[in-house]
């Protein structure tokens, strides 16, 4: 087994932010449980990842009670579960030992958010020299205001502003910004062998 895929942030915190009510994909938890099935029945590794602020009396502090894994996803017993507190899963884990010591060559990346968490992981990872696969359609984001917008926006005023970034855009500007250069672009179909 040289492949591990890699479920990063999939996480009760993120519903906890008014601005889910504008993310890219509300059932982002229903793929990736589709993609760890796959890699399950591969018997391929599994490695989780969750994103905690302890301190921070938000639902990224574990004191919160959010700081866990959206429904469906259930880690099996042996499955390595990494807390990290940087935008990649790398820095501040043991990730990098984990997968050595396990052999793993190939990487497949889903989770919460695209552009961040994800795209960043992916980026260090092919540094690393890991082969990467980003399934775009199996990660989420939400839309990114301007950097001069004022932060107490709520979701309708984000959403109305014209210079805020939208999320088709920001997966878009991912996947043109990792393939052929960090990772190979990847579908949950393609990679659990089923069309809907």
């Amino acid at each position: 087994m040289t492949n591990a895929l890699i479920v990063i942030d999939v996480q009760e915190s993120f519903r906890q932010d008014p601005l889910w009510a504008a993310v890219s994909d509300p059932e982002v938890a229903a793929k990736v449980a589709r993609l760890v099935d796959a890699a399950r029945g591969r018997g391929e590794l599994v490695v989780w990842v969750l994103h905690a602020e302890p301190g921070s009396n938000t639902p990224f502090d574990p004191d919160s009670g959010y700081v866990r894994f959206q429904e469906p996803l259930v880690p099996a017993p042996g499955e390595p579960q990494l807390t990290k507190t940087s935008r990649n899963a790398f820095t501040t884990t043991n990730l990098q030992q984990l997968l050595t010591t396990r052999g793993i060559r190939h990487l497949t990346i889903t989770g919460i958010q695209t552009e961040q968490c994800c795209e960043t992981t992916a980026r260090l990872a092919a540094d690393l020299g890991y082969d990467v696969t980003f399934v775009t359609d199996a990660t989420a984001t939400f839309p990114i205001p301007h950097r001069s917008a004022p932060e107490d926006r709520d979701v309708a005023a984000v959403l109305a502003d014209p210079r805020t970034l939208g999320t088709d855009a920001i997966l878009a500007r991912t996947e043109y910004a990792l393939a052929g250069r960090f990772a190979t672009i990847r579908t949950t179909d393609e990679l659990v062998g089923v069309a809907d």
